[in-house]
């Protein structure tokens, strides 16, 4: 544990998270034109929606004693996905959240896991589909006051009917996960607000389940401790992995630690894409609102913005006509020499180059060159760009280019 109390990096990169590309292409989680009107009579709002759209909130209340929780959702979750739901208060995220498990029976629509509508399960299978499958995270914590923090993260379990050894040893093991070793024997009230939270995270996490719902779980917290709190969830989360389905009414928080949002409004899904997508590429003027005042800098990363490397690159066996001739075509002042792996062996400057047949030179190759890897925030390559008037190679892990960052890309980005 560092100095400050916390258990990760400072640095905590979630942009690593952000850039991880899923293998299982297929969903998760779907739901499929789902509906959840609170009320009498709910299917027929539904049904005759026509004739209620144009009511507000308040009309609709007055004329039926309905109210849209969601309406017509369509959205899906990958295996791995930290899908992050956020909007207002009253926005209807947390009613979704609820009707992904079910805790909310939907007016209309189907939610599919693993390729099963579980609004068709009989009460026994989807107590079992809860218990086997769905974790959950509150957002006020939701601990049994009365009993132990080992017997508080064991709870899933007992309820499973696992020995209650076995359980135990479970449960010390996902306590030492969220740093709370040698805290199994104290009450809840005497936990900090934030050891509260790792606790009900551990005891979400003891079933092992594949999917973890978690509803404003950080909300409650002092921004202190919230800002620990999320990075140590995004620690947690190269650990074990988990679907996340995440609420929360803090954009920032949602771009910190979402591989894809819905930004919600009225019961209706407004946008869903990656943080780069929301932040760059807003699709409509409620989400282009909520989104123009953010420091793009500190959200956007070089994998969001850079160019193709083909346009940048030449073989190490190009000849200077060749690669003059591309630099001609392309209009660069700097081109980038790479090996059959793509791996950079150097940069070349325009100006270095003179006519003729002949073969590239040594003396031709600058050894020098910026380099980030795609998960960098713009932040730091602005610092970076102000140093040189190389364009900043965008790299992996073995320092193969997989695109280029130009001042001027940089500068389109952060003024549009």
């Amino acid at each position: 544990m560092k100095e400050d109390g916390t258990l990760f990096p400072s640095s905590s990169r979630l942009a690593e998270i952000n850039s991880m590309e899923n293998q299982d292409t297929k969903p998760k989680i779907e739901c499929k034109g789902l509906w959840k009107i609170f009320g009498p009579n709910p299917t027929k709002i539904v049904n005759d929606w026509d004739d209620y759209k144009d009511l507000s909130k308040t009309e609709l209340v007055k004329k039926t004693s309905c109210v849209v929780g969601v309406r017509n959702i369509n959205l899906s979750v990958r295996t791995g996905e930290i899908f992050v739901i956020m909007g207002l208060s009253g926005s209807g995220k947390s009613t979704l959240l609820r009707c992904i498990n079910l805790l909310h029976k939907p007016t209309a629509g189907s939610v599919v896991i693993d390729g099963e509508d579980i609004t068709k399960l009989s009460t026994a299978s989807l107590r079992n589909l809860r218990r086997q499958k769905i974790g959950m995270v509150f957002q006020h914590f939701a601990l049994l006051p009365h009993r132990r923090v080992i017997d508080n993260v064991a709870y899933g379990l007992e309820v499973r009917g696992i020995d209650k050894n076995k359980r135990y040893e479970k449960a010390r093991e996902m306590l030492e996960l969220v740093g709370l070793q040698g805290w199994e024997r104290q009450f809840p009230h005497e936990l900090s607000g934030g050891m509260q939270q790792r606790v009900g995270l551990a005891r979400a996490l003891a079933t092992n389940p594949e999917i973890l719902l978690m509803d404003e779980a950080f909300s409650a917290l002092d921004p202190l401790i919230r800002r620990q709190m999320q990075d140590e969830f995004i620690r947690l989360l190269k650990v074990v992995n988990k679907t996340i389905v995440f609420v929360t009414h803090d954009l920032h928080e949602a771009l910190r630690i979402a591989t894809k949002i819905a930004i919600m409004r009225a019961g209706v899904v407004e946008q869903i894409g990656t943080p780069a997508e929301i932040v760059l590429n807003p699709k409509t003027t409620y989400v282009a609102e909520f989104v123009k005042d953010l420091p793009k800098a500190k959200f956007v990363t070089a994998g969001d913005i850079m160019e193709p490397a083909e346009k940048w690159t030449m073989p190490v066996n190009s000849t200077v006509d060749q690669i003059i001739n591309k630099m001609d075509i392309e209009g660069l002042w700097y081109a980038y020499v790479v090996d059959e792996h793509q791996r950079i062996k150097g940069v070349i400057d325009y100006r270095n180059l003179s006519n003729g047949n002949g073969k590239l030179r040594e003396d031709m190759i600058e050894g020098s060159y910026p380099s980030k890897s795609q998960q960098t925030f713009l932040e730091e390559l602005i610092k970076m760009a102000a140093k040189t008037s190389i364009p900043i190679a965008i790299t992996d892990d073995s320092n193969r280019l997989v695109g280029v960052v130009t001042r001027e890309r940089l500068l389109s980005t952060l003024s549009s």
